[in-house]
């Protein structure tokens, strides 16, 4: 469900906090003597990496949703981006000897049931999806990089880099929306039901993995406890509400 996409309406994650301590002051090959620790950046990479191949797949297929040459040409465009993103985690795991397959096993089927649950109708909601979305789980990962190893959260910050899906999409949604208002309504209903999944897909995929739960909640990372967690969420929640609008729709 990754996004590259960080639209400049979104209120801004920490991705590079003022002073960096403990874990986040290291790089990788001081940090990942922690097994712990390691266990959760190739859990991290892991479903980054799958997040970013379905975002190829998701995109190659909403372009056969264009409705001109040239959005298709944009989305495939868009869609090359993410598998370059995908490329360079993959050797990431390779390069710190994990094989990226059984890296981002544990991740399919929840990406997987969340495309499922979200499948769009049509074109628009197909651009609603990418950039409201699947920009919520790009939120939640640089949250979690400002809390990792200067390797790896260069990395991370990388690859969820904006690949122009961002203003793409709002224009091609605020255009839609001047010339039928009512597209509006039925937009901003599919936004929220997105939020939702996208949200409690999220905390499946940490519930799941004890090493991705104990960098969220302490003991891996430095300073995020279960408040700090809150805090991260509502953080979340405002970027979405920008983001909407943004997309001129109702949060």
């Amino acid at each position: 469900m990754t996004s590259s996409d960080k639209p400049e309406t979104a209120s801004d994650t920490p991705d590079t906090p003022a002073e960096h301590t403990g874990v986040a002051a290291r790089d990788w090959a001081t940090a990942s003597a922690d097994p712990q620790y390691r266990a959760a950046v190739v859990d991290l990479l892991g479903a980054l990496a799958y997040g970013e191949l379905a975002a190829f797949e998701r995109l190659a297929e909403d372009a056969k949703l264009a409705p001109t040459l040239a959005d298709k040409a944009e989305l495939a465009k868009m869609a090359s981006a993410e598998f370059h993103h995908f490329e360079r985690l993959r050797d990431r795991l390779a390069e710190i000897g994990e094989e990226p397959t059984h890296a981002m096993e544990p991740f399919v089927a929840a990406y997987d049931d969340f495309h499922k649950q979200t499948a769009p109708s049509d074109w628009l909601e197909g651009l609603v999806k990418a950039y409201v979305g699947d920009s919520i789980a790009s939120d939640f990962y640089r949250e979690v990089a400002a809390r990792l190893d200067s390797d790896t959260r260069a990395l991370v910050l990388a690859v969820l880099d904006d690949t122009g899906h961002a203003g793409f999409a709002v224009d091609r949604v605020r255009a839609a929306i001047d010339a039928d208002p009512r597209v509006g309504g039925r937009l901003a209903l599919w936004a929220r039901r997105l939020m939702g999944e996208a949200l409690s897909q999220s905390q499946r995929v940490v519930a799941d993995r004890d090493a991705l739960s104990t960098m969220l909640v302490g003991g891996v990372a430095d300073g995020f406890d279960l408040a700090e967690v809150g805090k991260m969420f509502s953080r979340i929640t405002e970027a979405h509400t920008k983001r909407m609008s943004a997309l001129g729709l109702a949060a």
